[in-house]
């Protein structure tokens, strides 16, 4: 199965991390803005409520300290937050979804109907007959239980921060997923001294798609999104959305 058509912008959270142009991320207006602005996918935190709603934020928390998954949906209203279907809804079909699974830690402990991913199983569902889809996240087992019940859904494993290359890789077709997502960062940007040992992008990019993985990175600015697609990225999550799309066209 082919995701992307290489080099493909995938807007992070919207348009960008944090406020773009005024547009807070993970709001309606952000994502209406990073399609407008030219991006064929938008990436989306998703996490669950106190009452099982599923609702679309990336941090656990909220300035006040109180966590998300222990306040009820109308409490998490209150800091502007919108549910899983309203996003959607906003999100026009022609735009991919990328679903980032944000699970917390007491889906260690909730009856399997409740945590995070079995919550999202009939959503994910429904959107992959609707529009292009696939899922990441950094916790593994929500992957695996994802191949087990939505199997047509493709995956992509994340590695954390400035995770090394190596077991990015080497992870992501361990796990079966379709996709490797790894920070910018892992792979050095632009300006930095290199690091010895570290894997070139290309070579890294090559040994993902031997394995039979698409491979995209988050975040990187203009000029290194630029540089990860002359090595054969096949899509990068970024935070400026027109830059890093004027620079792929300069290439």
């Amino acid at each position: 199965m082919t995701i992307f058509t290489a080099p493909e912008v995938i807007g992070h959270r919207g348009a960008g991390r944090g406020a773009v142009d005024g547009n807070a991320e993970n709001t309606l207006p952000s994502f209406r803005a990073a399609a407008e602005a030219g991006a064929t996918w938008i990436e989306i935190d998703v996490r669950r409520t106190a009452d099982d709603f599923l609702v679309v934020r990336h941090d656990a928390a909220f300035a006040d300290g109180r966590a998300l998954v222990d306040l009820p949906l109308e409490a998490c209203r209150e800091h502007g937050v919108i549910t899983l279907e309203e996003a959607v809804e906003a999100i026009p079909r022609h735009i991919g979804l990328d679903v980032d699974v944000k699970t917390v830690m007491e889906d260690a402990t909730a009856p399997a109907a409740r945590r995070t991913m079995a919550l999202l199983l009939p959503f994910l569902r429904r959107e992959a007959k609707r529009r292009r889809l696939f899922v990441c996240s950094f916790d593994p087992a929500a992957l695996l239980a994802l191949h087990r019940d939505v199997p047509e859904v493709p995956t992509a494993w994340m590695p954390f921060v400035r995770n090394p290359l190596d077991q990015a890789v080497a992870g992501a077709a361990g796990l079966g997923c379709s996709i490797v997502a790894i920070d910018a960062r892992s792979f050095g940007l632009s300006g930095e001294t290199p690091r010895p040992g570290r894997r070139e992008v290309d070579y890294t990019v090559s040994i993902a798609h031997q394995a039979g993985l698409e491979i995209v990175s988050w975040c990187p600015g203009p000029v290194d999104a630029a540089r990860f697609a002359d090595a054969g990225m096949d899509a990068v999550v970024v935070d400026d959305i027109p830059g890093v799309i004027e620079a792929l066209k300069a290439r």
